[in-house]
């Protein structure tokens, strides 16, 4: 039996966060899954399900696959949220973070008795249902974790929490090394979690040690990333920490259609033929494209500093805006008369951006990102150098895979992880300003350019048939009917 044959009686379920970070990859793996003939059944909400909805019938329509939907009912008021109140951005957005992942661990019921009725060979469990694999054991299901991180990011976080280099220095803004990594990387304490520098325990800390738990009971780990970007960190990975990781990467590249890349996600804000208008209007490598994700939170006066920064560079540039940035009136935050001013030279798009298009248009030469992996292996993949501004999560550990590693990256100076940005913490246009033309002009630029165009062509080669990507996933689907027979015998 080669990697292609088909393996309709290989059911593997994805249990991905209610978060769009967490499920819009999730959808895409289980697209590839799907496209090598296995049985896939994505767990959801009834509120997220229109997110899976669309591409699900989109892709039973042009291919023979088997994609079903299962929508679990979600207890948001048991645990003290609002009505209606499903997704990790609403809860954040109301600070009601913990108690969103409370209710999160109150699906453990339906999850079990989803399992015992249909019995499938693999549930893909999402790091934050930390108590996946403890259900999956009482039925001999293998759990994989997925985690959304890059390898280096994995190895940097667990070489951070098993050695805390940050506790030798002794300040919060003095540079330590991470150790054993097999380059030399660099970070202050201050982009580390508050309560990790602190040694506090919070629901943070305790929520990593679950994480830690989980990895350690399941049965390995799927990585959104390919093998030839960071070959060093998937080593480490699995031999010196012991994983058994498979690379499947970069998953948004599943999308091949103009349609299909711009519907990933929620709705758009804006048409993508009108977006499309407005890039191809312009240059080769001439627009920087800048967006912070679906749940970075930026106050007014950093986007006020932001506005400045991209009139003062000169450069072209598409602006995502959420929604609920800048707080009140939207544009309090804009320095007066400048759309019009601007009118040609910016387009802001005031909510949901089609990313993974704008990326790939030939007129997008730059990206400033908040470095959430999803984004930057989608700028990776799109052979996009980025302007790197970090705020939480593993961001940081991402900034430096771009900026000290792979050089495709420039470091826009932010100094602190935080989940609420104050005043404090705004960066200066004039820095913003000097980031955006050193990833857009001169010599140095066009250097990076060219080390991110060849990334993207090893991008797109990983994912073709022969390519590690493809490989691996081939491995891994092979190595699951396996594990499904040698039960049975």
């Amino acid at each position: 039996m080669g990697t292609h044959s088909t393996a309709p009686d290989l059911h593997v379920v994805f249990f991905p966060f209610l978060a769009h970070g967490h499920m819009i990859p999730s959808l895409d793996i289980a697209k590839l899954f799907a496209a090598r003939g296995v049985k896939t059944t994505i767990i959801t909400t009834p509120l997220n399900a229109s997110m899976f909805t669309k591409a699900i019938e989109k892709t039973r329509k042009n291919t023979e696959t088997q994609m079903e939907i299962e929508v679990f009912s979600f207890p948001s008021e048991e645990a003290g949220l609002p009505l209606g109140c499903e997704n990790l951005e609403q809860a954040m957005a109301i600070g009601a973070n913990n108690e969103f992942f409370n209710a999160a661990n109150l699906l453990k019921e339906q999850l079990e008795n989803f399992l015992v009725k249909t019995r499938p060979n693999c549930l893909v469990a999402d790091m934050f249902f930390t108590w996946a694999a403890d259900s999956t054991a009482k039925f001999n299901i293998p759990t994989l974790v997925f985690h959304g991180f890059s390898f280096f990011a994995q190895c940097a976080k667990e070489v951070m929490w098993r050695y805390k280099p940050y506790k030798a220095v002794s300040s919060d803004t003095e540079v330590f090394s991470l150790p054993f990594l097999p380059h030399e990387v660099k970070m202050t304490r201050l982009q580390v979690p508050e309560s990790m520098r602190k040694g506090e325990e919070t629901h943070f800390t305790k929520r990593t040690e679950r994480i830690r738990e989980l990895e350690r009971k399941s049965y390995g780990v799927i990585v959104n990333s390919f093998y030839e970007l960071e070959p060093d960190y998937a080593d480490f990975l699995r031999k010196e920490l012991g994983r058994r990781a498979w690379h499947i990467g970069p998953v948004s590249l599943c999308n091949r259609s103009i349609e299909d890349k711009a519907q990933r996600g929620r709705q758009t804000s804006i048409d993508e033929d009108e977006c499309l208008k407005w890039l191809n209007s312009k240059k080769p490598d001439s627009v920087i494209y800048i967006c912070f994700g679906s749940t970075g939170h930026l106050i007014a006066p950093q986007l006020h500093e932001i506005a400045t920064a991209l009139e003062a560079s000169g450069q072209d540039f598409i602006w995502a805006v959420r929604g609920d940035h800048g707080q009140g009136n939207s544009e309090e935050w804009l320095p007066p008369g400048y759309e019009h001013r601007l009118q040609g030279k910016g387009l802001i798009i005031r909510g949901w951006a089609p990313q993974v298009l704008i990326l790939e248009h030939e007129a997008t030469g730059g990206f400033l990102t908040h470095c959430g992996w999803n984004s930057a292996l989608e700028g990776i993949s799109a052979g996009v150098p980025m302007v790197t501004w970090p705020t939480f999560a593993e961001q940081f550990h991402n900034e430096q895979l771009l900026t000290q590693i792979l050089k495709v990256g420039v470091a826009v100076g932010s100094k602190k992880w935080t989940l609420k940005p104050s005043i404090e913490d705004v960066i200066k246009a004039e820095d913003i300003e000097k980031a955006v033309r050193e990833v857009m002009v001169g010599e140095e630029g066009e250097e990076r350019r060219r080390r991110a165009k060849k990334l993207k062509e090893m991008a797109w080669r990983a994912i073709e048939e022969g390519g590690s990507s493809y490989s691996d996933l081939s491995a891994l689907i092979e190595e699951l009917k396996g594990y499904h027979t040698s039960e049975k015998e």
